[in-house]
């Protein structure tokens, strides 16, 4: 059976990459004790593309903006909905995110990027 992965492409306020970073690093903790199999987020470092688009095209980022790129990965499509279901419904999902806190989101989720993929190669 081959694994799923929830991606994200999230163009983020390079002044707030800290702020993201702490946000998601209390997010992993959630999914991983609900039992998502790894769960990964990474700031842009060389997103000059030559000759394709480049994740900054992509994600349509501003010149103050950098993305971030993320996956989050599971047994199968119906563990995915499993752990997300039990994380939905974690308190300290509502505790943690910005927008249930009535804080400021370090991003603009209207433009992040987000879809599920079943693994088609895995090595």
């Amino acid at each position: 059976m081959s694994k799923y992965i929830d991606g994200f492409v999230v163009p983020v306020p390079k002044d707030n990459i800290e702020a993201y970073r702490a946000m998601s690093a209390k997010a992993s903790a959630i999914w991983k004790d609900h039992g998502a199999l790894e769960y990964i987020e990474a700031v842009g470092d060389d997103l000059d593309a030559k000759e394709m688009t480049s994740f900054t095209t992509l994600a349509g980022t501003s010149p103050e903006e950098t993305v971030v790129f993320a996956y989050i990965v599971y047994e199968s499509r119906e563990h995915r909905d499993a752990v997300n279901a039990k994380v939905m419904e974690d308190p300290r999902m509502k505790e943690s995110c910005p927008s249930q806190t009535g804080q400021e989101m370090p991003f603009d989720w209207k433009r992040m990027a987000y879809g599920g993929f079943k693994a088609i190669v895995e090595a």
